[in-house]
């Protein structure tokens, strides 16, 4: 089976965070027709964990996935792979730092998909559930970890391991929800391997130039020839597109989908062309050199800058569609993906991330605007996002005495190639709560397959990951057996 999935900066109206998850967006996943041992369940969830009304107690089928292929029975450990923003297919392979190394815990690994998305819908559909404004208020991180708590307690109790410990894995918003599940539910879980979780991207934090100056940063350490070529080429857009129908020598030029409607169109596109590039840009795809490899020597272009950008936008899309020729390129059409309309709501209520950019990027300026970003989403949705929420419950100021004060057990690994990256943790905070960053790391790459051409430096990290956990698992039944002796 063939999935699409793709990232979206501008939906109606709206212009939103990019989305975090763990695999690059616009690239077309296969998946395994063997299920390799992985088998699917339904668990009646509730619909509220938080509220007593009548409908408080309404259920839905909430799936999740479970391989026993390495599980040593009893009170072995269990992985319990946190769902994001996406149906948690993409998840159901055997690769993977979870399935690759569940033999050497001896570990049942579990999937959890998060409510709101693939087959975990509430309410009929998704799209029925969406529109209703009741209906949306139910669809948030905190009932989300509540769902992963009560799934997971249940599945120890089916399988008669009560003290089994559990270790959360998540990647991106799903590390997030690792780090705060570790923080809610430390009952439920002994640690976490958060990977790429910017949970410092919220409030007054990181600032909200952060994320395009990275990936100016990325373009830049790579080729000043390739920067320079696309600082300049926004003001050589604007200037097209003031000519008599210039927004069609525009679109000619790029050879978009459909017409551009403004340059609007065309900007958002290309930032997303860019920002993909460093967020994933891996040491096996070099994403970023490939595209200023194409932008540097586009064949036929001279001193036309816009040419050139054009046929590093191909490069782009002929490395995310694995080399077969996109016939056409920008706006093409992506209507009806989940993740995108999940993502658009959860950006507009509490994972509200100031971003925006200056001058000293490669972009032109677009400074952080809450009042507009608040009156668009009240627009779309009927209702204010809460900007300071996820500081409030979750925390973020003073994260190294808060943490070091209230909690252990939490790995918070970080490329330093990935815009989202600042806002991870990146110190270590006490013995047993790490930051593993690697300078040429990109998005959540510890979690991808492991594979023969990985550096030593990324073999290296997976492993110090893996001793880590390992220590955890250890000093649980340590004091497992010293309490109940």
């Amino acid at each position: 089976m063939v999935i699409f999935v793709s990232t979206s900066f501008h939906a109606n109206g709206l212009k939103l965070r990019p989305r975090l998850g763990r695999i690059r967006r616009s690239r077309i996943l296969e998946q395994k027709d063997s299920n390799h041992g992985f088998e699917t369940f339904f668990y009646n969830q509730t619909i509220d964990h938080f509220s007593y009304g009548p409908e408080s107690y309404q259920t839905f089928p909430q799936r999740y996935v479970i391989n026993s292929k390495f599980w040593g029975g009893g009170n072995s450990p269990i992985l319990a792979f946190l769902g994001a923003e996406a149906p948690i297919d993409d998840n159901i392979q055997p690769s993977g730092f979870t399935y690759e190394n569940a033999h050497q815990f001896k570990a049942l690994i579990v999937i959890l998909e998060h409510r709101y998305y693939g087959k975990s819908v509430p309410f009929g559909s998704r799209k029925a559930a969406l529109k209703n404004a009741r209906h949306r208020g139910y669809f948030n991180s905190a009932q989300a970890l509540a769902d992963y708590a009560s799934i997971l307690l249940h599945i120890k109790d089916k399988y008669n391991a009560t003290h089994a410990p559990v270790i959360a894995i998540g990647a991106s918003y799903g590390g997030e929800l690792a780090t705060w599940f570790r923080l809610k539910y430390p009952h439920v879980v002994i640690g976490s391997l958060a990977s790429s979780a910017p949970i410092l991207y919220y409030g007054d934090i990181t600032p909200w130039t952060t994320y395009h100056s990275v990936v100016s940063k990325d373009f830049r350490d790579t080729s000043e020839e390739c920067f320079q070529t696309i600082k300049k080429s926004w003001s050589e857009i604007d200037n097209i597109a003031s000519k008599p129908d210039g927004l069609a020598i525009l679109s000619k030029k790029f050879k978009t989908c459909t017409p551009l409607k403004n340059t609007t169109e065309l900007k958002d596109g290309l930032d997303t062309v860019y920002s993909e590039a460093a967020q994933y840009d891996s040491p096996s795809n070099i994403p970023v050199k490939r595209i200023c490899n194409a932008i540097e020597n586009a064949p036929n272009c001279g001193d036309d800058i816009l040419c050139k950008i054009a046929a590093g936008v191909v490069e782009a899309y002929l490395l995310e569609y694995d080399g077969n020729n996109s016939r056409c390129y920008i706006n093409e059409d992506r209507t009806g993906d989940e993740s995108d309309e999940g993502w658009e709501w959860q950006s507009c209520s509490e994972m509200v991330v100031p971003m925006g950019k200056d001058k000293n990027s490669m972009y032109q300026p677009e400074p952080w605007n809450l009042t507009k970003y608040i009156k668009d989403c009240k627009e779309q949705y009927g209702v204010s996002p809460r900007p300071s929420w996820v500081l409030t419950y979750y925390g973020g100021h003073d994260i190294k005495l808060i943490l070091r004060r209230s909690t252990s057990n939490i790995i918070f690994s970080n490329g330093m190639r990935d815009p989202f990256s600042r806002g991870g943790v990146l110190e270590n905070i006490s013995d047993s709560i790490i930051a593993l960053s690697t300078k040429h790391g990109s998005h959540c790459l510890d979690l991808d397959e492991a594979k023969k051409s990985d550096p030593d430096w990324l073999v290296q990290q997976r492993k110090t990951e893996v001793k880590i956990m390992q220590g955890w698992i250890t000093q649980y039944y340590d004091d497992f057996k010293a309490i109940n002796k």
